[in-house]
């Protein structure tokens, strides 16, 4: 394997129970895959290549995505392991952790090892989130036991809520022998109906079918108290009210295993970008009032949610060309994470360097228990993202990895980006600054339209 020296750039790695903080102007050598040294001047006799940097540029844990939806399999033309892997790394993701509901859904060892053997020819760490139920049915639980020895790292009916609350205390109870999470879709389908986005001004004025905020906290509730009673994890998935927030930061004060995600839409946009009737802001949770959006700013900022995750949802451009009521559900959020993330919490000095990582490494992997990522240190395997912080880009989804188009960024200024992606010690991706550093909105504007 190539002997690599990321040189003079500034290390960052959030601190952990294990391992210490990290933020200064250091050298990284990768050798046989893992992380040799991280130390001032190593020489560059040690590599075979070296990555010369600034230190304006950012060495980190490559960046961990704990739910993302491949498609895979059943649903190619959406998406694919392969693409969907090829889309993680153009975004800084060496981790990402895909959903089941897959046709067949992912329930059962036969489609674990498919999913398994998939992902090895990525290059990244492709892990498995296995259904909670088989066939999404909400009826029996799945052989957790089985799954969690052939790599799988919770379990979950994402897209489909667990409504029977008997069901989902049996599989906290299971899954709580494992020391495992059950990942929460917090959904009453009976309060969301037929509903197209966010119950409130805006869907009355425009005369579309609201989903309440109710729909989502009246689960979280029900869960908490299931995970008080067993003692089990639940991780809520995509939380977006500011009720849910209350119920979570609650819930956390008192000692119980809760931990939640939410994405970089619910946290920058709001459902008024449903006025103009474009499918790419129809999504679940779907986008919330502007108070919501704020509870879940102060939620992440305060530590009630623990991690930024994309809920990566590819849909097919005909898809999403159909009228909003019959567009499905789902954006992608890959390869704009981390800018948006950049973009709105960085440069505005709401988080700074480490805590806004922290959401993107080590919280996520705490999250799920992931072991062996999501931070920089000698022996770890590495996994290593290097950050252009300044870089600004406009978004094209027409130049994404994905295969699919759809998302809610689109024609974005953003500042802040992955350039080259390391994962278990081989370079995957290294690209040149796409437009001047100094590039005002204006010009970057003309350039796009260009």
């Amino acid at each position: 394997m190539t002997k690599y020296l990321l040189k003079g750039g500034r290390v960052l790695s959030p601190k952990t129970e294990n391992t210490p903080e990290i933020d200064s102007v250091l050298d990284v050598l990768i050798i046989d895959g893992k992380i040799a040294k991280i130390e001032k001047d190593i020489s560059e006799s040690a590599a075979d290549e070296v990555v010369t940097l600034t230190p304006q540029q950012w060495v980190v844990p490559g960046l961990i995505d704990i739910h993302v939806h491949f498609r895979d399999p059943g649903n190619s033309e959406k998406e694919t392991t392969a693409t969907g892997a090829a889309a993680a790394i153009a975004g800084g993701f060496t981790t990402v952790c895909v959903m089941p509901n897959t046709s067949p859904v992912i329930d059962s060892l036969p489609m674990l090892h498919y999913i398994n053997n998939a992902a090895k020819k990525t290059g990244i760490n492709v892990l498995a989130v296995p259904a909670v139920t088989k066939g999404l049915e909400g009826k029996e639980l799945t052989a957790m036991g089985g799954l969690l020895q052939n790599g799988a790292v919770g379990f979950t009916d994402d897209g489909m809520p667990i409504t029977n609350a008997n069901i989902m205390r049996k599989a906290l109870e299971y899954s709580s022998m494992f020391g495992v999470p059950i990942i929460c879709h917090a959904e009453d389908t009976a309060l969301c109906g037929c509903g197209v986005m966010h119950e409130g001004y805006y869907s009355t004025l425009l005369g579309l079918p609201g989903i309440p905020s109710v729909a989502e906290s009246t689960m979280v509730s029900r869960d908490i108290q299931l995970a008080r009673l067993t003692g089990g994890h639940v991780h809520f998935a995509h939380i977006t009210t500011k009720e849910s927030v209350d119920l979570i930061r609650s819930a956390k004060k008192e000692g119980l295993k809760i931990t939640a995600d939410v994405t970089p839409h619910n946290l920058t946009l709001t459902d008024k970008e449903l006025e103009s009737y474009n499918p790419n802001f129809k999504m679940y949770g779907p986008l919330r009032s502007e108070e919501d959006r704020l509870a879940c700013v102060e939620g992440l900022l305060d530590g009630t949610l623990d991690a930024v995750a994309t809920d990566h949802a590819p849909h097919t451009p005909e898809e999403k060309s159909l009228t909003i009521d019959a567009a499905p559900r789902g954006v992608i959020g890959l390869e704009t994470s981390l800018g948006v993330m950049l973009t709105n919490f960085y440069h505005t000095q709401k988080l700074s360097a480490l805590d806004l990582l922290a959401c993107m490494t080590t919280k996520p992997a705490a999250a799920y228990g992931l072991q062996n990522t999501g931070t920089l240190a000698v022996g770890q395997p590495a996994d290593v993202t290097v950050i252009d912080p300044e870089q600004a880009w406009i978004v094209d989804p027409l130049k994404f990895k994905s295969k699919s188009r759809n998302t809610p960024f689109f024609g974005q200024m953003l500042k802040g980006k992955a350039i080259t992606v390391f994962a278990k010690g081989q370079k995957l991706y290294e690209e040149e600054t796409l437009f001047p550093v100094v590039l005002d909105e204006e010009e970057a504007t003309a350039e796009f339209i260009k």
